[in-house]
Order: C-alpha cells, then structure tokens, then sequence
C-alpha cells in the first residue's frame, strides 16, 4: 500500500510523508520530502498520525528555500536519517553550518532507491540554486510531488505522466496578487517563470497529466493572501472535468491527513 500526508504546505513551512507498506507485512518505508517545519512542530503532526520522527526513514530535499529545509539540519543532527538533495541544494542550505554535515547528492534523473520505494528527481525552474521535485513509487503505484516552480514545462509535465496521485502547487490567483499590498518586486517574483504557479497554470498542468488512473490531487502551497481553497479547487475541478479524481486542499498550518493509492 501506498500512502501520502502533508504535514503542511505553504510559507510557514512544508513538510510530506510518503509511506510504503508491503502487502506480506514487513517492514514500512517513510521517505519525508522537505522539512521546513521546527523539531516540536515536526513531531507534533507525526504523533496526530501515529508517528514518531524516529519511523522517518530518509529525508529529500527539493531547495534551499527556509519554508521547506528549515528543519532538516536539526533533523539530521539529532537523528542520524540520511539525506537527499542537490549539491547546490545542499551547499547553499549549509553555507552557515559548522561543521557542514554530509547529503547524499542527487540528480534529476538519476534513480534513488529507499527501502522499497524509488525516488525519481527531475529539474524544475524555479529561483533557487539547483532545485528538484520528484516522484515517488513503490512498484506498483506512483505519486507527484510538485510544490516550488514557476512554469508548467513539457518536460515537468513528462515527468509527471502516469502518476495515481499529484501534490501540485496551486500558489496564488492573478487577480488578487496583482492587487495584493505586497512590492511590486515580490509580485513580479510570485508571478515570473521561475516563481511560482498561478490556478490556471496548475490546472493547464494537471490537464496534460489526467489520465483515467488518478486518484488523488493535493492542492498545495497556497498563498493564504493571494489566493483561496475555493478558487483553487475551481480551478483544478475545471481540469479534470467528470474525472473521478479526488481534490483535497493541504491546509498551510496542519495540511492534510493520509491519503491512500489503492
């Protein structure tokens, strides 16, 4: 069984558990993609899954920005669990750290296998060193995880094929960032194609993915000023059309509760 949880998304910090569970009964597999939350917040939303930060198998990181590694230097440091991220991933969240701890390096392309999961990272544009999103599969079924990028490319879209469950940024609608109290150089960053995704561009990529095998998408990332769950789900439900997919909105401060790809 494969099984996913946001344990929140948004500027505050984002935080996902992938979990694989065999069907002969050994030994699940928790892989946490980015941790931008502090230790007690981190622990808190595990216990309220039944988890402990000790169950986390590995940690991948996709960027150096604070709301998604905020709290992997401490994680790493108090645990021992491994960590994946790029070098310049790496190296920029760790310019301060003394003495600078290890990662194991990835790459877009380039396979990572834990326990019985296989990471696949793939490139994104987005403005930071060397940024990486990812999907993830346990053999049989396979989910998205796209929660930083300013752009649907075709090759973002290609990596994305054949997915039974999609965490996709919804970041901000036009209309209410263009008329938002933020500077204009915040607005043009959110909004430029290395920032990150309005409604519309979401829904453009969710179109070129649907396909009759998807399950589940997360709404994810949402500005809580510049954008709304409603708005967000307008636009995704626009997407998919009568498809039977479900929507869920990741909520920034507790985001969503297990979703299982049966």
């Amino acid at each position: 069984m494969l099984r996913f949880t946001s344990l929140g998304s948004g500027s505050s910090g984002n935080a996902t558990l992938i979990e694989a569970r065999p069907r002969d009964g050994a030994q699940a597999t928790r892989v946490l993609v980015d941790c931008g939350l502090a230790p007690r917040q981190l622990a808190s939303r595990l216990a309220a899954r039944g988890l402990l930060v000790t169950d986390i198998d590995a940690v991948f990181v996709t960027h150096e920005h604070s709301d998604h590694v905020g709290g992997v230097l401490a994680l790493q440091r108090r645990h021992g669990m491994p960590v994946w991220a790029s070098a310049g991933t790496w190296s920029r969240a760790t310019a301060k750290a003394d003495p600078a701890p290890t990662c194991h390096i990835a790459s877009s392309g380039q396979a990572i296998v834990v326990g019985t999961l296989t990471l696949l990272p793939f490139e994104v544009p987005h403005d930071a060193v060397e940024p990486l999103q990812l999907t993830l599969s346990d053999g049989r079924h396979r989910i998205g995880i796209l929660t930083d990028i300013g752009e649907p490319t075709e090759a973002v879209a290609e990596a994305l094929q054949g997915c039974h469950a999609l965490l996709l940024e919804t970041n901000h609608d036009p209309a209410l960032l263009a008329a938002s109290g933020y500077p204009v150089w915040l607005k043009r960053r959110i909004a430029g194609n290395r920032g990150h995704l309005a409604n519309s561009q979401s829904a453009e990529l969710l179109d070129t993915c649907r396909h009759d095998g998807l399950r589940h998408v997360v709404a994810a990332h949402l500005s809580r000023q510049n954008n709304s769950p409603a708005l967000a789900l307008a636009a995704l439900r626009g997407a998919l059309g009568a498809a039977g997919t479900r929507i869920t909105v990741a909520d920034a401060a507790v985001g969503c509760g297990w979703i299982e790809i049966d």
